[in-house]
């Protein structure tokens, strides 16, 4: 027996919701474990970041996105997925902005609120 419509539609925004925390969440570790320019270069900054919590952080966050994205597309159509998943990268952007002091130029800004109209567009229209 399939769950009522309503219950579907509030489980595909849930899954949705986590899939974007995930990524955004997953996307900040990796920057984190990265992020250490004195850790010098090749052999010793892959060791360096894989004594991090940081990367074990971001590859678990992205373990459970990649099950939390097929759940996700299982219940709606991809070409609509897609579309969605793309706030993804509004969120890591404007995290970015906030935890690492990334700059957000007026194209990025333009770029941002360009998505977001998308991705609401796509979610209102279903």
């Amino acid at each position: 027996m399939l769950p009522a419509a309503g219950s579907i539609s509030s489980l595909v925004a849930g899954l949705w919701l986590l899939n974007v925390v995930l990524d955004t969440c997953g996307q900040l570790a990796f920057k984190a474990a990265a992020g250490n320019p004195l850790a010098g270069d090749g052999l010793a900054r892959w060791k360096h970041m894989a004594a991090r919590p940081w990367l074990w952080l971001g590859i678990a966050c992205y373990v459970i996105e990649f099950l939390v994205w097929i759940a996700f597309l299982s219940l709606i159509p991809l070409s609509e997925g897609v579309l969605l998943g793309s706030i993804n990268i509004v969120a890591i952007m404007v995290a970015g902005r906030f935890l690492f002091g990334e700059k957000l130029t007026r194209l990025r800004v333009i770029g941002i609120l360009l998505v977001t109209l998308g991705v609401t567009i796509v979610g209102v229209a279903g």
